[in-house]
């Protein structure tokens, strides 16, 4: 039988998306990855089969193949146990493959069947964007990174009993809503902001700048005192941006 799960990928700051086809058939049991896998997704193997038993899932003695197409592009990163691992459930009937269709999945497997952090997510969410998928299920630990692009559903997973559950709907994950939706329309927002600074007019705009662009910077400075007019001290900072 075969099984398509969707994935994805990264090369240096740009995502790619992946798929991870599984089949099981019979002949001598072997476990071959194809499709220019590195060693960490090689060694998957190994992850991917304990994790399985240590839920209460026993691979048969068959013959797996794993190929991760399109396979003229070399695989680097450990993430993609946790599609594999989706992939060999759905041939032995645990999950139906229908339910894989709006989704991509992420995640590098403990041997206990919990999903560990994994990088590169952002990069990943916006090509899944780009390509019309609308959820995703990545691990727990990158929930915030993955929010990032609002227009796609998060279900953050910390082990693999949750991803089974869900996509079985007897117990679903909780969408985790983008980080955008958390602080927009509250009244601390709309009363913060630099009307409430009194001159500096330089710094004001060399921020404003550096926020629309997207630039980091630093600002930093050492204090100092001075008197006010009605004699006490006063504390003061005397301030320069590094961008």
């Amino acid at each position: 039988m075969l099984s398509q799960i969707k994935s994805m990928s990264v090369i240096g700051i740009t995502g790619y998306q992946i798929t991870i086809q599984v089949d099981i058939s019979s002949g001598l049991p072997s476990w071959d990855v194809v499709g220019l896998p590195d060693i960490s997704i090689k060694e998957s193997k190994q992850r991917v089969r304990a994790a399985l038993k240590n839920i209460g899932y026993d691979l048969p003695s068959r013959k797996i193949v794993i190929n991760l197409a399109p396979a003229n592009i070399k695989k680097e990163g450990s993430f993609f146990d946790l599609p594999i691992a989706l992939g060999i459930l759905c041939d032995l009937g645990v999950l139906n493959e229908d339910l894989f269709k709006d989704y991509f999945f992420i995640g590098e497997l403990s041997l206990d069947g919990s999903i560990n952090k994994i990088n590169g997510v952002l990069p990943m969410c916006i090509e899944a964007y780009n390509q019309g998928i609308k959820k995703a299920i990545v691990p727990y630990y990158n929930r915030f990174e993955a929010s990032v692009v609002k227009d796609i559903e998060i279900y953050p997973a910390k082990n693999l009993i949750d991803v089974i559950e869900h996509l079985n709907t007897t117990s679903p994950i909780e969408r985790f809503i983008p980080l955008s939706f958390q602080f927009t329309n509250t009244s601390t927002c709309q009363k913060l902001n630099f009307s409430s600074v009194k001159g500096q007019e330089k710094i004001k705009r060399a921020l404003e700048i550096a926020a629309s662009g997207g630039h980091n910077c630093l600002m930093i400075g050492n204090p100092g005192s001075r008197k006010n007019y009605d004699g006490t001290k006063a504390t003061f900072y005397s301030s320069r941006l590094i961008f």
